[in-house]
């Protein structure tokens, strides 16, 4: 097959098997065919041919698995081997320029970094494979720090290829990034599934705990990540630069990142897999057209076809809390809710008790002037004046002790900016009055205030604050948020609209219309 400047992948023998069991073919009919594929369009022999995604939900996956079952050991891989072999001949060329541009790409921004400051980032899909390979040789180091995010929702044949990976490079410095404090249905259950619009598994269980995994070995050191971004991936994607550094598209702020392989379509990635004859996933063998989260709601109903065949347990225990969560937030039928995918266009937290959290009530002080007394869902404390560590010095010392007041002052001037004292107000069982004072913007301060309130009040450990954060002052202990003031620069990041709606994730996830 020539090359074709399209997002279509080779379809493997065992995902062969599985069509022909799908429309009930006579076994083994299509090894010998050329077929290729993107989602559920097949190109057999030059014709394309759709597969409804009707056929997909009335599939009878037990007769799938049987079927599977039986023939597996009997699948062959000769004929596919030489029509791959006929792929790299006939694109021999288009593999070099392409190989070509990534190294040059990679020396260039490798040489604006120390070596000891390259990071891969891995996460056991194809593209991430890709990249790997091309840095390494790029640069001609085998002993590049890797670290791969195990989301704790990871396929198994991910966490298997990893471990081969791991292997197979013995001289990379191989490190793991997991979030061990947090299970995923437990958060489901409080703040409801991650839906399109609102993945905040994403923040909690990948660029966060890769972020601790950053600062643990780099410290405040900015270091340049080659990842596997391409433009054609998705809309949001296209919108990325090749490579970017301290904008808001950049989940984790201490480092910039590099997409060697920005411009490359699925047929690129694969042309370079077969070429280098690289090891990968056994998950796209099975027909998976990307293998992050299994449970992903940006996932296709045929990648949830697939999961009913191949992993069976892990998604009926997701699928039976769908249904359960969609009873809980009051849909009339939940089963058609969830089985017509539904549950992925969620938007905020109607239904749920928790969105409450995220509510910032408040009163405008009657005897004082630019102050609110803020409703709190649990008491005064420490920890929040410890949130108001941005703003400035905070100075305890120089409040009211009377009134159990504590002043910040601003850090460049040494001026009183914020006044944050506990207070008794009727209809709140617990409640702060914040007053803003000496500054000429006080309707703005006043909103980031609130902000660190909604953090004090909703904060789910999502870990986003602390990705946000360059100089590595925000972090999560036990249950509480905390902001070293010897480490916080007083970039205000944490509390820019711009870089965190709303000032904390939850409020999007959370918010009631």
């Amino acid at each position: 097959m020539a090359y074709l400047a399209t997002d279509i992948k080779p379809v493997f023998p065992e995902e062969r098997l599985l069509l022909e069991l799908l429309e009930n073919r006579e076994i083994f009919s299509l090894q010998k065919a050329n077929v290729w594929a993107h989602e559920n369009k097949y190109y057999i022999d030059g014709k394309k041919h759709i597969v409804s995604l009707k056929k997909f939900e009335d599939a009878d996956i037990s007769y799938l698995q049987q079927g599977i079952e039986a023939n597996k050991l009997k699948v062959s891989y000769d004929e596919f081997n030489v029509q791959i072999d006929r792929f790299i001949k006939y694109n021999r060329k288009r593999f070099n320029n392409i190989k070509y541009e990534a190294h040059e790409f990679i020396k260039r921004e490798a040489g604006k970094y120390q070596e000891d400051n390259i990071v891969l980032s891995f996460s056991g899909g194809k593209d991430s494979t890709v990249v790997a390979d091309l840095v390494i040789k790029a640069l001609g180091n085998p002993y590049l720090v890797h670290i791969f995010g195990d989301t704790t929702l990871e396929f198994p044949m991910t966490m298997e290829y990893a471990k081969r990976y791991k292997a197979s490079h013995a001289l990379a410095d191989f490190l793991t990034a997991k979030n061990r404090e947090q299970i995923f249905l437990d958060v489901c259950k409080d703040i409801g599934p991650p839906a399109r619009m609102m993945r905040w598994c994403c923040s909690m269980f990948k660029t966060g705990p890769i972020t601790r995994v950053i600062y643990e070995n780099y410290r405040n050191e900015q270091i340049l990540t080659f990842y596997g971004i391409r433009k054609h991936e998705s809309v949001s994607r296209s919108k990325y630069n090749r490579v970017e550094k301290g904008s808001e598209s950049v989940k984790i702020q201490q480092q910039t990142v590099a997409a060697p392989i920005f411009y490359w379509t699925d047929i690129d990635v694969w042309l370079y897999i077969f070429s280098e004859k690289i090891d990968f996933n056994d998950a796209y063998r099975l027909g998976y057209d990307r293998v992050g989260c299994w449970c992903c709601p940006n996932n296709n109903s045929r990648a949830q076809f697939l999961s009913k065949i191949y992993m069976p347990e892990q998604a009926k225990v997701w699928q039976d809390f769908l249904i359960d969560f969609a009873k809980k937030i009051g849909k009339p039928d939940a089963e058609e809710y969830v089985n017509s995918g539904k549950w992925k266009a969620r938007q905020g937290g109607n239904g749920l008790a928790s969105a409450s959290d995220v509510k910032i009530q408040f009163t405008n002080c009657t005897s004082e002037e630019h102050a609110k007394i803020y409703k709190l869902t649990k008491p005064y404390s420490d920890e929040l004046i410890n949130m108001f560590v941005p703003f400035g010095r905070v100075a305890p010392e120089l409040g009211n002790k009377l009134l159990h007041e504590v002043i910040v002052l601003d850090i460049k001037t040494n001026v009183p900016i914020l006044s944050i004292q506990p207070f008794s107000q009727d209809g709140y069982n617990y409640a702060v009055k914040i007053k803003t004072m000496n500054v000429k913007k006080h309707a703005d301060l006043q909103r980031m205030a609130g902000y660190q309130v909604r953090k004090y009040n909703a904060c789910r450990q999502c870990l986003k604050c602390e990705s946000l954060c360059r100089s590595g002052a925000i972090s999560i202990i036990g249950d509480e948020y905390h902001i070293n003031a010897e480490k916080c620069v007083h970039c205000k990041v944490c509390v820019n609209q711009k870089y965190l709606a709303g000032g904390c994730m939850m409020d999007k996830y959370l918010r009631t219309k």
